[in-house]
């Protein structure tokens, strides 16, 4: 497998947001976001086997591991890391960018799948399958990058037609206006999750943390 990094921080994002975490970051995406973060993980890294990760890790006194990417599940050997980690009682966060079915991973006991669905402003919309949704549980979640009002619109019909049963996070695009989501999550209604990036708050845009 290429791995990108490996590190140990505080989860910035989601239901697991300020819980100490170990970041396992694999090379490659098949997305160009527009607002990418981690253009650097599209292909710098060095071959591991899924052993030699297990061995490295080892070393970081923590059980959540967040496996992300990049796109993770690009990788073929990604399921049975996925599976090795899960038999040594680590408990994964998946970050997977909504191009590629989760239908293999459903059902597996201490693996939460983060879901992206893209938005238009990211250039990559059409290249969603919607029917992961339909995949989500109750302990996975679904996050919506928005950067203005056309991407919030479009994440709420999204919500309207699919109607997910997991926890839902709308994040603003890094650098966007925090304030303007929360006013239009409140002026609407929403039953969703407003999100902040807690890490680039704490360190700024730093890689490894």
């Amino acid at each position: 497998m290429k791995v990108n990094e490996i590190f140990y921080s505080i989860q910035g994002e989601g239901i697991l947001v300020g819980v100490p975490s170990i970041f396992l970051r694999l090379t490659g995406c098949n997305l160009r976001c527009s607002f990418c973060d981690t253009k650097y993980g599209y292909v710098q890294g060095k071959e591991m086997s899924v052993q030699a990760i297990l061995d490295d890790i080892k070393k970081f006194a923590c059980t959540y591991i967040c496996l992300t990417g990049g796109e993770p599940l690009l990788q073929k050997d990604s399921v049975k890391l996925i599976e090795n980690l899960l038999k040594k009682n680590y408990k994964i966060c998946l970050e997977t960018n909504g191009s590629i079915s989760i239908k293999k991973l459903v059902g597996k006991k201490s693996l939460m799948i983060s879901l992206d669905i893209k938005c238009p402003s990211s250039g990559s919309h059409e290249q969603m399958i919607m029917k992961n949704i339909s995949y989500l549980s109750k302990k996975d979640q679904l996050k919506f990058i928005i950067k203005n009002k056309e991407d919030y619109d479009y994440a709420k019909k999204i919500l309207k037609k699919y109607n997910p049963q997991c926890t839902v996070f709308f994040q603003p695009v890094w650098g966007t206006s925090a304030k303007k989501l929360a006013s239009w999550i409140l002026n609407d209604g929403l039953l969703v999750r407003l999100a902040l990036q807690l890490h680039k708050i704490i360190w700024g845009e730093k890689r490894g943390v």
